[in-house]
């Protein structure tokens, strides 16, 4: 089956999420992403929303996470407070995952601000609860479509903390957590080079060249020595994200692949 480079990208960032994982999830790509894996590799997956479920198993994807499809599909739901203070800050999310406006080679997110803060380019939607999720949980994963207004040398606007200056500067913050151990994109997936945390291209996906790439980052982007290439998606991983996008067009008005 053909596929397009955003069904890529959604499907080797559902490959990430292990099963059984205790997974706060993010409303947009990283939603995508989750609801994808745990339709297909990672049937057990928890899926945790700042609103309050948790095991969300939604039929459509959430327009936010206010939508009724994740309380009523949940095997349970509890305060906000309690998702961050007991859940999250309390060391029993496994995986946050995040989308991003902006990110830039240490895994640093800006969600807030595109230009001067007092005087924007443009206003993003905001931190939400990103901040505390890149700061609380065990790991982090990242999804985004690749652009150098995306991936940048530095960030307009620090929203959530990854690797901070790169080293062990997570460390010295006293964040606990490994922090973004991926950045999954529509060309590559990245992985934090041991030591500087640096994120460095460890595979490239199907029909991506290393010069696109490279256009596509704002930094002078490194690749590993031993680069693999992303296994193409399976006829089983396609249908079930093309359902679930065809579901959720069907329930929002929205031409499918949108959400």
């Amino acid at each position: 089956m053909s596929y397009s480079t955003s069904e890529m990208m959604t499907v080797a960032a559902a490959r990430r999420l292990r099963n059984g994982a205790v997974c706060f999830v993010g409303i947009g790509l990283p939603s995508k992403a989750a609801n994808l894996a745990r339709l297909t590799s990672s049937p057990d997956v928890v899926l945790i929303y700042e609103s309050g479920p948790i095991g969300a198993k939604p039929s459509v994807l959430p327009l936010s996470i206010g939508d009724g499809e994740l309380a009523e599909t949940a095997d349970t739901v509890v305060p906000t407070g309690e998702i961050f203070r007991y859940w999250l800050q309390g060391g029993r999310i496994d995986v946050g995952f995040l989308g991003a406006a902006q990110v830039d080679r240490f895994g640093n997110i800006n969600t807030t601000v595109v230009g001067d803060y007092f005087a924007p380019k443009t206003r993003l939607p905001g931190a939400g609860g990103a901040p505390e999720i890149a700061g609380s949980a065990k790991q982090v994963l990242i999804i985004l479509k690749q652009s150098p207004r995306a991936f940048v040398d530095k960030l307009d606007f620090i929203t959530s903390v990854g690797h901070g200056e790169g080293g062990d500067s997570r460390k010295r913050l006293g964040l606990p957590g490994e922090g973004p151990v991926g950045i999954i994109t529509d060309l590559c997936i990245m992985e934090p080079e041991a030591g500087t945390h640096e994120f460095v291209v460890t595979s490239i996906h199907p029909g991506v060249s290393r010069e696109q790439i490279v256009a596509a980052t704002g930094w002078a982007i490194r690749f590993a020595d031993d680069v693999q290439q992303t296994t193409a998606p399976s006829e089983v991983e396609l249908t079930a994200l093309r359902d679930l996008e065809a579901r959720t067009a069907a329930a929002h008005g929205q031409v499918a692949g949108e959400a």
